[in-house]
């Protein structure tokens, strides 16, 4: 009997699971599997496609204000440059051209230089030594090259302007064709020198100074030592032709010393 009972209790406490009914032993299993999981695959979906578009709306606006930011200078920019490069061109127009003539400073008395000791004609060191350095390779080739005037001071050139403008009863204008005002002159430079034919001294400071065989040789020769001719035939600055009229550019002090006259444009001379 005690053997009986035992069996029947273990039975009933440990069911054989062939003995419970099919419908009882799927359904609560299988239900929830295929209802609950396409629905929060949806719902997970759904949020996550909005975060994204959230974040990306987020991002666009962020780069969107960047951009606009970096354009907003570039696109006020032109204007100042534009406006700055106006003012400067009236400057050099109105304060640095006279009469078709350039501004130029004087030379220093420190770095003037006698090129003609018995005439006392000076220029700066460096044009100076390689105006002497042309004078003596020209005399080896027969050809005298006699330096007129060098360096000229603006009260010097005061003088000359105005009182041998009032003796040849010029204007202004006039005589602005033949001399630069004070100021306005480059022998102020030191750069700049008048250069004769010592074996025609006839043609000195004339146009038929072309004709010398100075003139023919410096034509030639000249740019080898730094020298060009300041007033050629129809110059932009309305000078009258000077084929005496010599300049040096050789280093980079008197390159940029001259720079504007040499890149002057029709409408400044004519002012």
């Amino acid at each position: 009997m005690k053997k009986a009972g035992f069996s029947k209790k273990l039975h009933n406490s440990s069911p054989d699971p062939d003995d419970i009914p099919v419908a009882v032993r799927d359904t609560p299993v299988a239900v929830p599997k295929v209802w609950l999981q396409p629905r929060f695959l949806l719902i997970g979906g759904l949020a996550g496609f909005i975060l994204l578009a959230l974040i990306s709306s987020f991002l666009f606006f962020l780069i969107t204000s960047r951009k606009t930011a970096n354009l907003q200078p570039s696109a006020i920019s032109p204007a100042p440059a534009t406006s700055a490069t106006s003012n400067n061109s009236n400057t050099n127009n109105s304060n640095n051209t006279l009469l078709g003539h350039l501004a130029y400073s004087e030379a220093p008395e420190s770095q003037l230089v006698t090129i003609s000791g018995n005439r006392g004609i000076r220029m700066r060191k460096a044009a100076a030594q390689k105006f002497q350095e042309m004078v003596a390779t020209a005399r080896s080739a027969n050809v005298i090259l006699v330096p007129i005037s060098g360096f000229r001071s603006i009260k010097d050139q005061e003088q000359l302007f105005f009182a041998v403008g009032a003796q040849r009863n010029q204007t202004p204008a006039e005589r602005a064709a033949l001399s630069a005002p004070p100021g306005h002159s480059e022998h102020h430079t030191g750069y700049a020198a008048d250069i004769g034919d010592g074996a025609a001294p006839a043609t000195n400071l004339q146009t038929n100074f072309d004709k010398t065989k100075a003139y023919q040789w410096l034509q030639a020769n000249g740019a080898r030592f730094g020298f060009e001719m300041s007033f050629p035939k129809d110059n932009l600055q309305g000078v009258s032709y000077e084929p005496w009229h010599w300049r040096f550019v050789g280093d980079r002090d008197s390159l940029e010393t001259f720079y504007r006259a040499r890149n002057l444009k029709p409408a400044q001379a004519a002012q």
